[in-house]
């Protein structure tokens, strides 16, 4: 089993009722496993942007803060 440390951080209020609420309609077992889940999701996606930039590197050029902006603003993400 994986080793699990006990942290405490503060959230905007809005965010823990939608948390709260995703418990409540059965969509994760308690808040911790909401936010566990969010964070691998976040980890994933550093993952991505992290190999994107390798990828790029080795065809042409990194992306510019315009087209990562745009990216961005597509991916629904801004």
């Amino acid at each position: 089993m994986t080793a699990r440390s006990k942290i405490a951080v503060s959230l905007p209020s809005p965010l823990v009722e939608q948390a709260r609420a995703a418990v409540a309609q059965g969509r994760a077992p308690n808040v911790s496993a909401y936010v566990e889940r969010a964070l691998e999701e976040r980890v994933k996606l550093d993952a991505l942007g992290t190999w994107l930039d390798e990828l790029l590197a080795e065809t042409g050029s990194p992306l510019t803060d315009a087209e990562r902006a745009e990216i961005d603003t597509q991916a629904g993400w801004v």
